[in-house]
């Protein structure tokens, strides 16, 4: 239901005038005193909830072109730390944690290693290429991401490794230029505001054949505790830098079912999402 700023109350036939546009009022409409009772009557708990999401994806999406020049700011300048969220330096959990990472890293890294990715490969949203190498292992690969100053850092890695792959700055939002047999996105999804994640999908879609794959892998929902900056209701988080410069972006924390479902929504078969015990989640779905 849109936001109506003077409505008569569904439950009670209550004429009310909302005083802005983010009171709750106005996205449920339902008087104050309805809005006080919701704890006892179901329709009213169902009215709320209905409203609180849909003022929650209106707020994200007039926040999104801000969000999104952040995002392409913040990725640029964070390049030269970016890896240090792989080593875990300076992290703040405690040795015991971090351990638990580590593991969880490795088990992430062999579970993408399995996935039988092959032939014409597109890593999309690619940083600084931390999975590229072994991508590149798996088939001819293209890496692409926003910002060239990540890429140089992947360019570097792939070279250390002895590996090629075509290198090129493109949004991961853009449309398709050919479509290839598989197609990845590490710790991106997360950055795709919920209001648009099918769109996303849908286009990762077109990027692939007939049977072609996409893998995936991100931080796990239970993670957002643990990322003081998040605030749920926006789906935007603050990030600060080692310099002390902050920028807000988009940040969602993605349930398996919300995923399998999205996936299944833009067209996916045989999808696949699992969670680590504690801090990622990954999966696969077949176009």
């Amino acid at each position: 239901m849109p936001f109506r700023e003077a409505f008569d109350c569904l439950w009670c036939g209550r004429a009310h005038r909302t005083r802005s546009d983010q009171d709750l009022e106005g996205w449920a409409g339902l008087c104050p005193d309805c809005v006080g009772r919701a704890g006892d009557n179901g329709f009213l708990r169902f009215r709320l909830r209905a409203a609180l999401q849909e003022r929650s994806r209106e707020t994200a999406a007039s926040l999104a072109p801000d969000a999104d020049a952040q995002m392409k700011a913040y990725y640029a300048a964070r390049a030269p730390e970016y890896d240090d969220a792989y080593r875990q330096q300076g992290g703040a959990d405690g040795s015991v944690l971090d351990l638990w990472r580590e593991r969880e890293l490795d088990e992430i890294t062999g579970w993408l290693d399995q996935v039988p990715l092959r032939g014409e490969i597109v890593e999309l949203a690619a940083g600084t290429g931390w999975w590229s190498p072994l991508l590149a292992q798996k088939g001819e690969l293209s890496i692409y991401d926003i910002n060239a100053e990540p890429l140089d850092i992947a360019r570097q890695r792939l070279v250390a490794h002895g590996l090629r792959a075509h290198i090129h700055v493109r949004d991961a939002w853009q449309e398709p230029d050919r479509q290839v047999d598989g197609v990845f996105c590490g710790f991106w999804l997360s950055h795709v505001p919920r209001h648009r994640l099918g769109d996303f999908l849908r286009l990762v879609a077109r990027w692939l054949r007939k049977d072609g794959l996409f893998a995936f892998l991100d931080e796990r929902a239970g993670t957002a505790s643990r990322d003081p900056g998040a605030d749920p209701e926006t789906g935007l988080t603050t990030r600060r830098l080692s310099d002390g410069r902050t920028f807000r972006i988009p940040k969602v924390y993605y349930g398996p079912d919300e995923m399998m479902a999205a996936l299944r929504e833009a067209g996916f078969d045989r999808t696949e999402v699992h969670e680590t015990s504690r801090y990622f989640l990954m999966g696969t779905a077949v176009r």
